[in-house]
């Protein structure tokens, strides 16, 4: 197939277009959030940066939007064709749950695919028809070696978004042992008035972040009211202990036993001292929570329910079974050419 989508959640676009297909994405000079193209990741050759004003005259068989502004912009570029589209909804509702009402519900034209089964139980989606496909992502390996007396964290924009990500109960565990925190926006940290063992060490790469997370004895994920973090999934794959505040979805990814999680932020402090004075303690608890990433958020089972999500949405859409059939022929055809490119 030939998907129309845009840049928007680099993390969870890394798994995406791994898939078997071709991925268009709009591409402007000035790289912003209406084409940020590859934004110079290293992706396979099958996503592929277009120049929106090319889109009107582009085979194009499925949109994928990530924004709810992107269906006006889609339908514009396509030159008004009817084209399918389902929409990803990747956050969970912060207003009025649990009646927030989605702002696509009670349409016929598209499927809205939520990123957990907590977004598709708060969200209020009427009659769209909705589904869940769960995260999935690029296997880091397990390269825990957690050789440093300290914890890591992967939060963007930790001052603005503040509580909703759990920023303010970094120096709860600051107080066991320094708190590295990697993302966006890092820089203002100091602002809070943390002191100096909560570490902002900014916004850098996936592979040298992944990296440094490796050496820090567990990774902490203190979000109050986020859908379930790549960066929690990330973490779980490289064999890392996580503690982790048992809300949204995080009970169905993270069992007790691959670190610590719970809502008591007390027992979470507690078990990150266990951790901290024993690594080899840790270093078990990892091993389940690579067991457990891996048995739930594998890349390969990810890439397999969106092609059946894509797969539905197209013959809804009206090319019927023979056109179904025409796509899964040119994924198997796709399929073996990824593997030829690796």
């Amino acid at each position: 197939m030939r998907i129309l989508v845009w840049h928007v959640h680099g993390g969870w676009m890394d798994a995406f277009v791994r898939g078997p297909h071709e991925y268009l994405i709009p591409t402007t000079p000035a790289r912003d959030a209406w084409g940020l193209g590859r934004g110079g990741r290293d992706w396979p050759v099958s996503a592929i940066e277009i120049d929106p004003a090319a889109i009107a005259e582009a085979e194009v068989d499925v949109v994928v939007l990530q924004r709810t502004e992107e269906f006006d912009e889609a339908r514009r570029l396509l030159g008004g064709r009817d084209v399918p589209m389902v929409f990803v909804e990747h956050n969970a509702p912060r207003a009025d749950v649990p009646n927030s009402l989605h702002p696509f519900r009670d349409r016929d034209d598209m499927t809205i695919a939520h990123v957990t089964h907590w977004n598709a139980l708060m969200w209020d989606c009427g009659s769209t028809r909705t589904t869940v496909v769960e995260h999935g992502v690029v296997d880091p390996g397990p390269i825990y070696t957690g050789t440093l007396d300290r914890f890591g964290v992967v939060i963007n924009e930790p001052v603005r978004r503040n509580r909703v990500v759990g920023t303010d109960l970094l120096p709860r565990f600051a107080a066991v042992a320094p708190v590295d925190v990697w993302g966006m926006g890092t820089d203002r940290l100091p602002e809070l008035g943390f002191g100096d063992r909560v570490v902002a060490r900014g916004d850098v790469p996936a592979d040298p972040m992944h990296a440094a997370l490796a050496q820090r004895r567990a990774y902490v994920h203190p979000n109050r009211w986020t859908s379930l973090g790549l960066s929690l999934i990330e973490a779980m794959h490289m064999a890392m202990p996580v503690l982790v505040l048992a809300t949204t979805d995080a009970a169905r990814t993270v069992p007790g036993e691959a670190g610590a999680i719970a809502t008591d932020v007390d027992e979470l402090v507690r078990a990150s001292r266990t951790l901290l004075e024993d690594p080899e303690e840790a270093r078990r608890r990892g091993a389940v929570a690579r067991e457990a990433a891996l048995a739930r958020h594998a890349l390969g089972r990810f890439t397999a329910d969106w092609d059946d999500l894509l797969d539905d949405a197209v013959t809804r859409g009206g090319r019927g079974k023979r056109g179904a059939r025409e796509a899964r022929g040119n994924r198997a055809a796709g399929a073996a050419l990824e593997g030829s490119l690796r």
